[in-house]
């Protein structure tokens, strides 16, 4: 519908906390601590501009590129993100929105739908999985991932269960039994067109990982899954190779910030990482990942893909990370607030949002193509970049 349609992303974020209660929309916006590094994310973009033509520009602009050999029409990818449960078709909408907008989908392995619906959805998915368990478990999740029809594997190993946040975290339920839904009942009904849109399915939001179990069971339930990961030792450099090694495909580790955990990465096979900060939701006062990006992109952009990950919210956002040596970016809290807003329409309308952008931006830089973008486009200003685990030189 006409009056569903939003201009910006930001606009989906206020549409999304109008219409969700409040404890749910406050999951979308969680960060770590102070919120330093959340900020710090989106702010940076804007230190950045451009360098315009006058003339030049040219009639046709090509967005399209690749990642981990999957074809995509826009250097946008849909970000890996747990329990999507803020719309009743969650993932699968995502999914699907995805798909008509010719681009590839991160699923997490704590998502709320199972991986084989999602790839019936959208045949390009990467699955993401934490180091969650011993070996064997794990193995067991990836062949489960190859035998749905995943086109690709994003570990992700960036994170140090760091709770606490200045403006309180939000409060999940442990389930959703008739104890939880009285409690939470008077935000429900507070937000009529959210409870109307579950209330047609007559069942509540599913806060179990279905991904975490066997195909066709209903999987732990989140905090189970969660705790388990929280007991289970951080994986090693040999981990990583062996869980590539067992994949056998393309392969992408998320959460890079640092040049020699860069070239570790390559000395361990993937095909791909994505330099990111985990959105903000780990060890507050990391720098934006924008800032880290180019130092990484010159030291391993020759050997495999750099992706960027945190703070895009519009398409010169893009064009800035392509600039700076990303072959594309991976969005998460922009398209959650459009799928908040207006299910699997919103996300296709973030997605038109950071196309149109994308194209403006080359159009005035008078670049034909994405592929085209150099950091000479952009105006970078002194002290911008942070170049974390670089061999500095000792003083004399």
């Amino acid at each position: 519908m006409a009056d569903q349609w939003f201009e910006t992303v930001a606009i989906a974020q206020q549409r999304a906390k109008r219409r969700l209660p409040k404890s749910v929309y406050s999951s979308l916006i969680s960060a770590s601590e102070k919120g330093i590094t959340v900020a710090d994310n989106v702010a940076a973009f804007s230190e950045l501009g451009f360098a315009p033509h006058v003339v030049g520009a040219v009639d046709n602009r090509d967005l399209s590129t690749t990642v981990m050999g999957q074809d995509i029409s826009l250097p946008v990818v849909i970000s890996p993100t747990g329990v999507q449960a803020v719309d009743p078709e969650g993932e699968v909408a995502v999914a699907r929105a995805a798909a008509a907008r010719g681009t590839a989908m991160g699923l997490s392995s704590f998502a709320s739908k199972p991986i084989e619906e999602v790839v019936a959805a959208n045949p390009k998915i990467f699955f993401q999985l934490y180091w969650l368990g011993d070996r064997d478990a794990i193995a067991q999740r990836v062949e489960r991932a190859r035998q749905a029809g995943a086109v690709g594997l994003i570990v992700t190993t960036d994170w140090t269960f760091s709770h606490g946040r200045d403006w309180g975290s939000p409060k999940i339920p442990e389930q959703m039994n008739l104890r939880t839904i009285t409690r939470l009942a008077p935000e429900a009904i507070a937000r009529p067109r959210w409870l109307w849109k579950f209330g047609k399915t007559l069942r509540p939001p599913n806060l179990r990982v279905p991904n975490q179990g066997q195909r066709g069971e209903p999987g732990p339930r989140f905090f189970a899954a969660y705790g388990e990961w929280m007991g289970t030792p951080a994986p090693t450099w040999d981990d990583i190779a062996w869980l590539r090694d067992l994949w056998g495909g393309p392969f992408m580790l998320k959460g890079v910030m640092r040049v020699d955990d860069a070239k570790r990465a390559v000395d361990a096979g993937v095909s791909a990482i994505s330099v990111s900060n985990h959105g903000g939701n780990n060890l507050d006062g990391t720098p934006a990942s924008i800032r880290a990006l180019a130092p990484i992109a010159e030291a391993v952009g020759g050997q495999i893909e750099v992706l960027l990950d945190g703070g895009i919210r519009r398409g010169s956002d893009v064009v800035k990370a392509v600039a700076l040596g990303a072959r594309a970016v991976m969005i998460g809290r922009a398209y959650l607030w459009g799928l908040a807003a207006s299910g699997q329409s919103g996300v296709e309308n973030v997605l038109d949002i950071l196309r149109g952008g994308i194209d403006s931006a080359l159009m005035g830089l008078g670049r034909s193509a994405v592929g085209d973008l150099r950091p000479d486009d952009l105006l970078i200003p002194g002290g911008f970049t942070r170049e974390l685990g670089m061999v500095q030189p000792r003083n004399a």
